[in-house]
């Protein structure tokens, strides 16, 4: 590596800096009593090279679109964040919030959590996220650069990541993602100390990660992590490459720390009185705790205050830019366009028609008739295009060469294909949505969990969503799946019966823009069951009464989602040749029906018995019927045969459902 245009960096004058790091970190540890300062310890020199010499970042415009992104994937070592951001100068990370690490109402909480605090740019602690957010969070520049230039868009994406991170899986799907699309503005720093929880690495690997992430399409570098000259050259180097970079830099976790340092004593407990009078002496330390030297400030806060020229000259450029107006558009919050609007017609349309059709083939024309009008949605597929009909007929791939379009090829990797829309969700730009079969949420849901948390307004488009899928066989029918997404706090999950609900949906994820959707779709046809006005949007209240009892005072009322709605209508049917008075719900989204006033639920659900109707597990629907034995639903796996027969075995058929709504009205 030539190091001869880079300015000299004084390793004493990092030293210094980075001990404000370092005993920032130490002294909120155990004031706190718990937390993980051998990461911090550890990793300060590189970092201190990486924001004095290169971040580009205003502390005081937090915000600015056109920042570099900074992830802490090893967020354990939060304390190395919050250190950074209170000595370059973010308001939201005072001393008074370092002295509060890890307690109740703390912006410094125990691992970096989005919206905590300005300079947090996604959450991170389950190790391996934040690197595949961060592939994300570089993808969303390259797409931006590519549509507006360089004036408006042009940064770097940089993570610092531990060995815990690479050994999870989805950094190698993450890592595969960015060497394949030549991410070449995504630089990750690996804190590789070869320490783990239970101790070295070598007790659980062998691996050749630089081998590895080389043979994904990545550079790699390996330098001293202590030796700022070394860091500054190999992110010099990194930033002039065509392709993603790892730089390798050895560490020793704790350094300093005296006897706890390299071992893994050090990782997530406090330091000790023994360990931090050894770093204070070795580091040349005599401050009180959470106490700064002037030049350690002095130094930090120009660091923070140094990109406010930059930020300025980007002001300018896209004040007098010609694609200002399109930019401000798809980087504000939201959707970028009335969903109601731009769905009329296609509401109108499934309702006047009445096509039978599956609402995955339903959801196709809606993603269609969005895409045509929106900017900023983006579109893909975890290797089940022609499956999941996420991708419409004007869809243009994102490939290596060209970043313009707005349909991403994810591969078989449905956890990377999530986080990775995390991160362009949060870099700002896009609406992202992708999808896999309803099964496979399992291998998503990690980072499903991540845009829960971060109120990231992400659609997951799960279709294939019961044992319609027959011949699949029970590796393919989900079954407590539902049950499991329901559960996750702050995921909207809405299963449409037929196309207008369909549609609907979409409308209602779409101005969901604090949570993220799941949009549960079938394999198999549907039958139009809304074919009258489509002007108000009944889906988005979650629940509704699709078909009311005739003849009088309802005796019972059957509830369903989904592919199960035509057949408690069906069974509606069977009960009013009999003379039994029933009325059918529609519960596409029960977290949007939960969101109603209380009068408007209880005219819905009525006072009449209830049973529910649904291809899945009944675990939850006691929130709407007395018991589970109130549900016509799955209690077991199923089998290998075409889907209707399926249905039938488990008694999903509107005789059954009619025979168990009449035997509730009898009491």
């Amino acid at each position: 590596m030539d190091t001869a245009q880079l300015p000299h960096l004084d390793p004493q004058e990092i030293r210094a800096m980075a001990s404000g790091i370092r005993f920032l970190s130490m002294d909120a540890v155990e004031a706190a009593n718990s937390g993980h300062p051998g990461m911090p310890l550890g990793m300060s020199d590189a970092a201190t090279v990486l924001f004095s010499r290169f971040m580009k970042f205003d502390a005081a415009r937090p915000h600015w679109a056109d920042r570099d992104r900074f992830v802490l994937s090893a967020g354990h070592g939060s304390m190395l964040l919050y250190s950074l951001l209170h000595l370059t100068g973010y308001q939201d990370f005072s001393i008074d919030e370092l002295k509060r690490f890890r307690q109740l109402h703390s912006k410094a909480a125990g691992h970096p959590e989005f919206g905590e605090g300005a300079g947090i740019e996604t959450t991170t602690g389950p190790l391996g996220q934040g690197l595949a957010t961060a592939v994300g969070l570089a993808l969303g520049e390259k797409i931006l650069r590519e549509r507006f230039g360089e004036e408006l868009c042009s940064h770097y994406t940089y993570t610092i990541a531990g060995d815990g991170c690479f050994m999870e899986g989805v950094s190698q799907e993450a890592i595969s993602i960015a060497g394949h699309l030549k991410l070449s503005k995504l630089i990750v720093l690996w804190d590789d100390n070869r320490i783990t929880i239970d101790g070295a690495t070598d007790l659980s690997t062998s691996d050749d990660l630089a081998k590895r992430v080389e043979a994904s399409g990545w550079n790699t570098a390996a330098v001293d992590g202590h030796d700022p000259q070394a860091v500054a050259a190999a992110i010099e180097a990194a930033r002039g490459s065509d392709k993603p970079t790892l730089i390798a830099c050895r560490t020793t976790i704790g350094y300093g720390a005296g006897k706890k340092a390299g071992t893994s004593g050090v990782h997530g407990s406090p330091i000790g009185a023994e360990g931090i009078a050894y770093a204070r002496e070795y580091f040349t330390w005599a401050h009180e705790p959470f106490v700064l030297p002037d030049v350690v400030t002095d130094f930090w806060k120009a660091v923070g205050s140094r990109g406010a020229a930059e930020a300025d000259a980007w002001e300018k450029r896209h004040a007098a830019s010609a694609h200002a107006a399109d930019w401000d558009r798809v980087m504000k919050d939201g959707f970028d366009g009335d969903p109601a609007a731009i769905l009329a017609e296609v509401k109108r349309k499934f309702a006047s028609e009445a096509p039978s059709v599956a609402t995955r083939k339903a959801g196709q024309t809606v993603i269609e008739a969005l895409s045509a009008a929106s900017a900023k949605l983006i579109g893909g597929s975890a290797d089940l295009s022609g499956s999941n009909l996420t991708k419409g007929g004007a869809a243009k791939p994102i490939t290596p060469s060209d970043a313009t379009g707005n349909y991403i090829y994810y591969g078989v990797r449905e956890h990377g294909m999530a986080a990775v829309m995390n991160g362009l969700s949060l870099h700002g730009g896009f609406t992202p949505f992708g999808g896999t079969f309803l099964c496979f949420a399992d291998y998503a849901r990690p980072a499903m969990r991540l845009s829960a948390l971060m109120h990231q307004p992400v659609v997951y488009v799960m279709t294939h969503d019961s044992i319609g899928q027959g011949e699949d066989g029970p590796t393919h029918q989900p079954i407590e799946h539902l049950a499991s997404l329901r559960a996750m706090p702050n995921m909207l999950v809405m299963r449409p019966a037929d196309g207008v609900e369909t549609a609907e949906c979409w409308e209602a994820a779409l101005r969901a823009t604090k949570s993220p959707t799941t949009m549960v779709l079938s394999r198999q046809n549907l039958k139009t069951l809304r074919t009258g006005a489509t002007d108000e949007n009944l889906s988005a209240k979650g629940g509704y009464v699709l078909e009311e009892a005739e003849g009088g005072a309802r005796q019972v009322t059957i509830l369903a989602t989904g592919s199960e709605v035509e057949i408690a209508v069906a069974a509606r049917k069977i009960l009013a040749d009999a003379g039994v008075r029933a009325a059918v719900v529609s519960l596409p989204c029960w977290e949007l029906f939960a969101q109603q006033p209380k009068s408007y639920r209880d005219e819905v659900l009525g006072s009449a018995p209830r049973i529910a109707v649904e291809a899945a597990s009944p675990f939850g629907w006691t929130r709407f019927v007395a018991d589970e034995d109130d549900v016509v639903g799955l209690t077991t796996f199923g089998a290998s045969a075409p889907g209707a027969d399926l249905y039938k075995h488990f008694g999903l058929t509107p005789e059954k459902v009619a025979d168990k709504a009449r035997s509730k009205v009898q009491g």
